[in-house]
């Protein structure tokens, strides 16, 4: 048993101290940010990788992830819910790596149809806030500067794109800037993601009170302001693959800055365990992850 800070409260930052606490680990979090405020708010937050340089090792986390977050759907109280839709593909050879990460999937003339989870972010972060403080996990709002007067056994970085300077400057970390606007959801069930519209990256993913529809994949860019008119172009895409979309007013809009890294870090130095760097795919690696910190804490 060792005493291990979790720095970083999102998605990746919960679900880990979650498997720490759990293996036995006295576990503490320090984030800037409480999950609510996070990108893992902001995300559509479906089974996908995105945003991330796909390896064998994320294959192996995105498949264990699946399975836990499928297992989790069967509690109504967690914010997951499994739900089929269309990948749509849009050239000739596309990578299609991520489907051995999942029971099935068909191929159909304009993509690959596959039920995935989804994560309903407001419910599921609360609900995983909870069970970790169940299991005797204290949470601290703090900013740190840096890790030297750290007294515990393990510390494990998991905060998003601070993560880097906390490391002693990994300057490999970088945003990737994703906007969303919610409509009202006027019955759908099925999501569509076509990463590869001409127009720019277009999602639909139905929730249980509104349909997020986004996005885009700004690398670089920090700002975390709602613009109009990329909302406009956002809606114009997302209208033109759901029709049904078309007079559905805006509940919500909001921006997220993604974590992104050439790869995910994932590493012990010394009492230190790296995680972070999955850009658009916290939610879709986070316990397969997770759970490779757990052995990487254990060593």
């Amino acid at each position: 048993m060792s005493r291990v800070m979790v720095v970083g409260a999102g998605a990746i930052g919960l679900t880990v101290a979650h498997e720490l606490a759990v293996a036995g680990h006295r576990v503490r979090i320090v984030a800037d940010r409480a999950a609510r405020d996070s990108v893992s708010a902001v995300a559509a937050a479906i089974w996908f990788p995105h945003d991330v340089a796909v390896d064998d090792g994320v294959l192996e986390s995105a498949r264990v992830t699946y399975r836990r977050l499928e297992s989790l759907a069967e509690d109504p109280a967690s914010g997951v819910v499994m739900r089929s839709g269309l990948v749509r593909i849009r050239h000739a050879d596309p990578d299609l790596a991520w489907t051995t990460a999942i029971p099935r999937s068909e191929r159909v003339p304009d993509g690959v149809r596959c039920v995935l989870p989804v994560v309903e972010t407001g419910r599921y972060l609360e609900w995983l806030g909870a069970r970790v403080a169940a299991l005797g996990v204290a949470t601290t709002r703090a900013e740190l500067d840096d890790l030297a007067d750290q007294s515990d056994d393990l510390i494990v970085v998991a905060a998003g794109l601070r993560s880097g300077a906390l490391l002693g400057g990994d300057d490999e970390v970088y945003p990737i800037r994703g906007q969303v606007v919610r409509l009202a959801n006027p019955g759908l069930t099925e999501w569509i993601l076509d990463n590869d519209h001409p127009d720019g990256l277009t999602y639909v993913v139905p929730r249980a009170g509104d349909v997020v529809c986004g996005g885009t994949g700004q690398a670089g860019d920090w700002n975390e302001q709602v613009d109009p008119a990329t909302e406009a172009a956002i809606l114009e895409r997302a209208r033109g693959l759901v029709p049904a979309l078309a007079g559905q007013p805006v509940l919500s809009r909001a921006v997220g800055l993604r974590p992104a890294r050439s790869q995910r870090r994932l590493e012990r130095i010394g009492r230190v365990v790296a995680c972070y760097g999955h850009g658009g795919s916290g939610f879709t690696l986070s316990w397969g992850d997770a759970a490779r910190v757990v052995e990487l804490c254990a060593r």
